[in-house]
């Protein structure tokens, strides 16, 4: 069975600061909270610091957690209030079907392999495994490139990203020719809300970790509900033990078409 928690942090005390600065001190606390992982479990998690004052930890397990440990590190123990939720999975899974639509949000580390390690609009960081085989992974630094990435895959995670829609302009103000180039693409519901990068170092190693992320929110039209639900499960993405990869999903608000 999974799961699916939400922890508030508190981004005023010493251990928080440490947590929510060290993408890998993170990770080992969120991996602390579980008692038992199989081979080959994922687990996923992803920081939400939309109120900077009230940044919450959500996080994706295969087995039920525990994280009394992380309220008392980095939360409010002694107030009042839900200090963690932990919620069944399996009801949001039984939901997926095609041509359903739901809001999304993902924090994702768009990448991609290279040769040519100079090519525009990417940042250079070189694994092990890619030095051996002489390929870069680069991450695409311009929120275009990033974009691009996240739309030119929706396909193989088993969704699609319906054409915004936007009000009839008042007479007078249509967009000219000029402004819209024949063969440009529409637009489409998902825009970028965050863009970061951050380094901390590993340990036993002093070579530094270069982490670019950028957050996508939006609205999604399932295609293949096995592949997207695939994808809930497994993540999206590189750097997931580094908070990225979780695609979450909510009921559209009343209105939204």
């Amino acid at each position: 069975m999974t799961y699916l928690s939400r922890i508030r942090i508190n981004p005023l005390r010493a251990a928080s600061r440490n947590l929510l600065a060290n993408p890998r001190a993170l990770h080992g606390a969120v991996l602390a909270g579980i008692p038992d992982t199989a081979p080959g479990d994922r687990v996923l998690w992803r920081l939400d610091a939309d109120h900077p004052r009230r940044p919450v930890l959500l996080v994706l397990t295969p087995s039920k957690p525990d994280w009394t440990h992380l309220v008392e590190q980095a939360g409010w123990p002694d107030a009042d209030g839900e200090h963690y939720a932990i919620r069944d999975y399996s009801p949001l899974l039984a939901q997926l079907a095609a041509g359903r639509e739901f809001a999304f949000r993902l924090k994702a580390s768009p990448v991609q392999n290279t040769s040519t390690p100079d090519k525009p609009g990417a940042h250079r960081t070189r694994t092990e495994a890619e030095r051996r085989h002489r390929s870069y992974r680069m991450a695409h630094r311009t929120a275009a490139h990033q974009l691009t990435w996240f739309l030119d895959r929706t396909t193989r995670w088993g969704f699609t990203v319906p054409e915004a829609h936007t009000d009839t302009p008042a007479p007078g103000l249509e967009p000219s020719a000029s402004h819209t180039p024949a063969g440009a693409p529409p637009a489409r519901e998902v825009r970028i809300t965050d863009r970061s990068r951050s380094t901390f170092t590993k340990p036993g190693t002093r070579t530094p970790v270069t982490l670019t992320t950028a957050t996508f929110e939006g609205r999604l039209r399932i295609t293949d509900p096995g592949l997207l639900q695939a994808v809930l499960l497994g993540g999206v993405g590189p750097s997931k033990a580094y908070g990225c990869g979780l695609l979450t999903l909510a009921p559209l608000r009343a209105g939204a078409s």
